[in-house]
């Protein structure tokens, strides 16, 4: 494969599959396929509408028409680019992309488009396809967060999901089979069987508590109090399954965004995993927007900050200084316990990561390797702009 061939490859895979900070043309991707799919299940509901839907025909069509090809077109630029992941196992030109047209998320993205080409060539019910369409919304699990860690947690917890699943059925089934045995006599018509009795036991069991299938005995009417108390506590185990999976992946997905901005800083590049996992845990990334002010002239220095993306003004004297990816502000005010002797502007939306003072002091004790960067570049900013004209905050 040529090079040229190879990088396109994988600066597309890049492009669709991954969220790179900085990459404005792949999050305006994102948000372009977010509302297109949000308009066409907006397009399938409203066509529902007869008096809608018989004027705005041809509408409905077009954009039909237009969708298909777009989803068409990013799912066949998908597959083609599944070989540049090889680390996720897709490297093989045939067998990677099989695998990854298997994968739950390519499925979607497939079933996105395919019932259109098939009712075309082999014709089918247009009622039918309509609700197909509605399919597409799952493919918002691809763009939105918290659909896809949704996903994540009801991957990571699916064995304590199953479990609690499992209690669920058996007190269904314990609970249809008594409550049958206590109200047949009296209700043979409403509980004429097992099966039949599920229906009250699952609405009683949920809470929902319908009422049109009620016990009248006394001690069916017992039992039923003890069932609603089970259901509650049946309910309760994947309710607090699902808030922890929620914490646990929430907490971990920080974690690597957080390892990512810090590995990118070129004072931390000579560090192991351990050291920059402890970094990790004391900086805060922020973003910033465009022209906002980071620190003014005057305040106390309470941290410093890393510019992992962006280009940030230090409004210093006699000219100012202009700082990028990879560099840093603020060292001096809080290794020297000194005011704020200049501001810093965000020239362009900015990716920060912040480092509060009593975490800095720690971290340069912990590192002398991190120390010594830090005093270096101190002492050339000093000698460059003169100690009294001392400006990065």
């Amino acid at each position: 494969m040529s090079p040229i061939r190879r990088s396109l490859r994988h600066r597309t895979h890049t492009f669709l599959e991954s969220s790179v900070p900085g990459d404005h043309y792949g999050y305006v991707f994102d948000y372009f396929m977010i509302a297109l799919i949000v308009v066409n299940v907006a397009a399938v509901i409203l066509e529902s509408v007869h008096s809608i839907g018989t004027a705005f025909h041809q509408e409905f069509f077009i954009l039909e028409v237009v969708s298909v090809g777009i989803f068409t077109v990013e799912y066949l630029a998908r597959v083609w680019s599944a070989t540049a992941n090889v680390i996720g196992g897709y490297g093989h030109p045939v067998w990677g992309r099989i695998k990854y047209m298997l994968t739950p998320l390519a499925i979607i993205d497939l079933l996105a488009f395919l019932p259109i080409y098939l009712s075309a060539f082999f014709g089918a019910d247009w009622r039918i396809l309509r609700l197909v369409r509605l399919i597409r919304l799952l493919k918002l699990t691809r763009y939105s967060p918290a659909l896809a860690i949704l996903a994540a947690v009801a991957r990571d917890q699916s064995r304590a999901l199953t479990a609690a699943a499992l209690l669920l059925v058996i007190a269904l089934l314990f609970s249809s089979t008594v409550v049958y045995l206590i109200e047949r006599e009296g209700q043979p018509e409403v509980f004429s069987s097992i099966p039949a009795a599920m229906w009250w036991a699952m609405a009683t069991l949920t809470t929902v508590g319908y009422g049109d299938v009620a016990p009248l005995t006394p001690l069916g009417r017992i039992f039923g109090a003890l069932t609603m108390i089970m259901g509650i506590g049946m309910l309760a185990i994947p309710t607090g399954v699902i808030a922890t999976g929620f914490a646990n992946e929430i907490r971990k997905r920080d974690f690597v965004v957080n390892w990512r901005l810090v590995s990118k800083v070129p004072l931390f590049s000579e560090l192991d995993a351990a050291q920059i996992a402890d970094i990790v845990g004391i900086l805060t990334p922020i973003v910033v927007p465009t022209n906002h002010a980071i620190v003014r002239v005057g305040e106390e220095s309470e941290s410093m900050f890393f510019i992992v993306s962006g280009r940030v003004e230090m409004d210093t004297r006699p000219e100012p200084r202009f700082l990028e990816n990879g560099e840093y502000f603020g060292e001096v005010g809080i290794l020297e316990n000194r005011r704020r002797f200049a501001s810093a502007i965000a020239l362009t939306e900015c990716q920060l990561l912040e480092l509060k003072a009593d975490d800095f002091h720690r971290l340069l004790a912990a590192n002398p390797s991190i120390k010594e960067s830090v005093e270096e570049v101190v002492a050339v900013r000093k000698k460059l702009m003169g100690d009294d004209n001392l400006g990065p905050v």
